[in-house]
């Protein structure tokens, strides 16, 4: 959703930038671009949509999640991977957060921390139920181990 939000807002900013441009008279512009202002929002539109039309499908394609066991793993990147393996003993919190527009989809971020920067994981995109029950099944978990633990 950050991609249509920064779609639109590069298309607005376009379409400004030609206006002020076309309509500046300066000599080194093209009278056939300050005739058709225009043009520089279409041509952003059409060589952006191709990435935002791929985008989810990249996302979909290289961001993995599972629980098993006493580990959550989490996969995410595309051009370089990052792979995260967090010890449900390690946990010290699980939360869960909805922006505005997260809310609007019924989606859900799931933010597991630990005492260590490098084990914490973010998990985004979740359907809100499934996040309210990893949620709830994390902390479970995470409270039996350490029970056995000490």
């Amino acid at each position: 959703m950050e991609a249509l939000i920064a779609f639109v807002l590069l298309i607005g900013g376009s379409y400004l930038a030609g206006g002020w441009v076309g309509g500046s008279g300066w000599p080194w512009v093209p009278d056939w671009f300050a005739a058709r202002p225009w043009l520089l929002p279409v041509t952003v539109g059409v060589l952006t949509t191709p990435f935002l039309a791929a985008e989810p499908f990249v996302r979909y394609a290289v961001h993995r999640w599972e629980l098993s066991g006493d580990v959550v793993y989490a996969r995410t990147g595309f051009l370089t991977r990052e792979w995260v393996f967090v010890p449900v003993s390690r946990i010290q919190t699980v939360d869960k957060a909805q922006g505005w527009l997260e809310r609007a989809l019924g989606l859900a971020t799931l933010e597991i921390r630990t005492a260590s920067h490098a084990g914490s994981s973010t998990i985004k995109g979740l359907d809100y139920a499934v996040a309210a029950g990893l949620a709830e099944r994390l902390a479970h978990r995470a409270e039996q181990l350490r029970d056995d633990a000490t």
